[in-house]
């Protein structure tokens, strides 16, 4: 079975995008430039212990998506404790809605955003009571 491992999400400002992940989910970051031959930073998301993968910010190659663009690739859910205060976090670092906050009954509170590179990214709080 193929089980995701690691993450890379495509920058063209690697300090807008480090400071914007790293306000918004506390992410850390690594250079790991000189390994990838590109500027290339590791991002540490969470305690080894708990549930979830690392990823990096990674130098992007090409234009970046183009608003209202069709999903193309992988969009990545970040598991959050306080949905309404890491919305707020998003849209005061610069990052957009991009589908408003919904139930998924008797589970999880969800929602999507764009971060400020266009990059979409989902938000999830579990919460048995959502409706």
């Amino acid at each position: 079975m193929g089980r995701v491992v690691h993450f890379e999400i495509h920058v063209s400002d690697m300090e807008l995008a480090k400071k914007f992940y790293g306000e918004v989910f506390g992410w850390v970051f690594e250079d790991w430039s000189s390994y990838a031959g590109m500027p290339y930073f590791g991002a540490v998301t969470g305690d080894a212990n708990e549930m979830g993968i690392n990823g990096a910010l990674m130098q992007r190659h090409g234009a970046a998506p183009e608003p209202g663009q069709a999903m193309n690739g992988f969009a990545c859910t970040m598991g959050v404790a306080d949905y309404d205060a890491t919305e707020a976090k998003i849209l005061n670092n610069g990052g957009k809605l991009a589908l408003p906050k919904y139930a998924l009954p008797g589970m999880a509170w969800q929602g999507y955003y764009m971060d400020p590179e266009g990059n979409l990214f989902g938000i999830h709080q579990p919460d048995k009571n959502a409706k």
